[in-house]
């Protein structure tokens, strides 16, 4: 009996411990940014390679929002000086509109313009000057002095 327990437990642990370093890696491929599409203070980023975890987007967010604001432009707010960024998942690439679903961009010519719908975070500003992200387990406050909090499930 105590041979079969110590078996499933070494067993149990090598699966987590596999796991776990599998979605580490994961989360540290680098994400690359296929394209930007904006409208007034709407920008929409298409990605590969996106972290996985909640966690690894806030954090991919903080190391790159200047780089995104230098190569991108953006955020760029509006007159009311609120943004809005929705992170997709390029996947397939562009596609006609065809498919009932699909998120189509007004700057680009038909027929292929439009993306399956596989959000992968947003980020947006609050009043009070925080960042909020909204990822797949909830939404996220960051602090004007960089303490992020989870406000949602």
């Amino acid at each position: 009996m105590k041979k079969n327990l110590k078996a499933t437990l070494i067993v149990l642990s090598l699966f987590f411990l596999t796991s776990a370093s599998y979605v580490s890696w994961l989360d540290s491929t680098p994400v690359k940014i296929i394209a930007v599409h904006q409208e007034e203070n709407f920008s929409e980023v298409l990605v590969r390679n996106s972290p996985i975890t909640d966690t690894g987007k806030i954090k991919w967010w903080v190391k790159n929002k200047e780089l995104l604001k230098n190569k991108y432009n953006i955020p760029r707010p509006g007159s009311n000086g609120n943004f809005y960024i929705n992170f997709w998942d390029f996947g397939e690439g562009y596609k006609e509109q065809g498919k009932y679903d699909r998120r189509c961009f007004a700057d680009m010519k038909p027929p292929k313009n439009c993306i399956d719908k596989n959000a992968v975070f947003s980020v947006e500003n609050g009043r009070d000057g925080s960042i909020i992200f909204t990822v797949y387990d909830g939404t996220y406050r960051m602090e004007r002095g960089g303490e992020v909090k989870k406000i949602q499930d």
